[in-house]
């Protein structure tokens, strides 16, 4: 096996925590082979690179091909993969390859395996089996060279079980298992990942000034138990780029701001000196109350129809968490931090309230 600190693999996956290492000489070993590989592990914890590891440590001359199953309308999902003939369907005015094909000579690496549809796991097994697709429309048999990839977080042996996972697939894919282990297994990765993340996203934007994690900070990290691994610690570092840009960030400032998505005491101060200059130079020549200045109105769903023609993408999931924890927070202000109160104004249950406020990491008000 070739010298793990050369390898694509080194440069991909960052961390070397015993369970790291051992997932990276799992992905440097398998890698050479041409058998399908069954990445799993909990959302965000980075199955994605462990794909794009074994590609490139594979020599294959073709691309890596993502497509993600949980993304794709169901009646989609199969002209997506294996392509159609002119004709095929209404609209189908030309040929197109589909995502088995784009993949030929590569890898193809199939996330949320456990969301594809039954009647289309029956075809990928036809696939594994053959070595060969067929275009939606189309009877020629193509052959195809790649190597299949799969990544779930859903437990399949127990999809196996309820029947909506075919068993002579999952065994079929599950040649090379390689599991992933969430980021509270790997706590020794922190300082590698967070230097990785913030030497990232300083190369997003060169003028964006750094914030400096202390000692302190790190202790906190260490301490936190990641419930959304990488991925929660990448939103945190984007946090940290707007809330502390050039500046010192603490234990506190993690616990208090980042986590939990409060704005240090000193921003709160400059945003409300601002917000009071501009609304006192509008008062001598308006009827506005000082209230409707100050309380700007909430964006609505359709606000974000334009959003994609001023940003190429958005994580979902994390926009919508912080809009979580900024409605719940208020809700709790609002309510002296009585709970049920605050479920009420919230219209959830309290029991899926302090499950949230658990998920979340929010602590009740501290005044009160």
């Amino acid at each position: 096996m070739a010298d793990c600190s050369h390898s694509a693999t080194s440069k991909i996956i960052v961390g070397g925590s015993p369970a790291t290492m051992q997932m990276k000489r799992l992905i440097e070993t398998v890698a050479p082979s041409i058998g399908p590989v069954l990445v799993t592990g909990p959302t965000g914890a980075g199955k994605e690179l462990v794909a794009q590891a074994l590609h490139d440590d594979s020599a294959r001359s073709g691309r890596l091909v993502a497509v993600n199953c949980a993304a794709i309308p169901g009646e989609l999902m199969e002209s997506e993969l294996f392509g159609y003939e002119k004709g095929a369907f209404t609209g189908a005015d030309k040929r197109r390859f589909g995502r088995f094909e784009q993949s030929h000579n590569g890898t193809l690496f199939l996330d949320e395996i456990g969301d594809m549809p039954l009647s289309l796991q029956t075809k990928l097994l036809r696939v594994l089996e053959n070595h060969t697709i067929q275009r939606v429309g189309g009877n020629e048999d193509i052959p195809l060279n790649l190597r299949l990839v799969c990544a779930t977080h859903k437990d399949l042996l127990a999809m196996v079980e309820a029947g909506s996972f075919r068993a002579d697939l999952y065994y079929r894919l599950n040649v090379f298992p390689i599991a992933v282990p969430p980021l509270s297994e790997r706590r020794e990765d922190i300082p590698a990942l967070l230097e990785k993340l913030v030497e990232k996203r300083r190369a997003q934007d060169a003028e964006a000034a750094p914030p400096v994690f202390t000692e302190t900070a790190l202790t906190a990290l260490l301490a936190y138990d990641w419930p959304g691994n990488v991925r929660e610690l990448r939103n945190l570092v984007e946090r940290a780029f707007a809330l502390f840009s050039g500046r010192d960030v603490t234990g506190a400032h993690i616990r208090e701001n980042l986590l939990s998505l409060k704005l240090p005491n000193e921003l709160l101060q400059i945003e409300q000196d601002a917000l009071w200059d501009a609304s006192s130079a509008l008062l001598g020549n308006s009827e506005l109350e000082i209230e409707d200045l100050l309380v700007p109105m909430p964006p609505r769903p359709e606000d974000y129809k334009p959003w994609f023609v001023h940003h190429d993408s958005i994580d979902l999931r994390g926009h919508l968490r912080d809009i979580e924890v900024v409605l719940i927070e208020a809700a709790l202000t609002m309510t002296d931090g009585m709970v049920s109160h605050a479920a009420e104004r919230l219209n959830i249950g309290r029991t899926t309230l302090i499950e949230k406020m658990k998920k979340l990491v929010i602590d009740k008000p501290q005044n009160i």
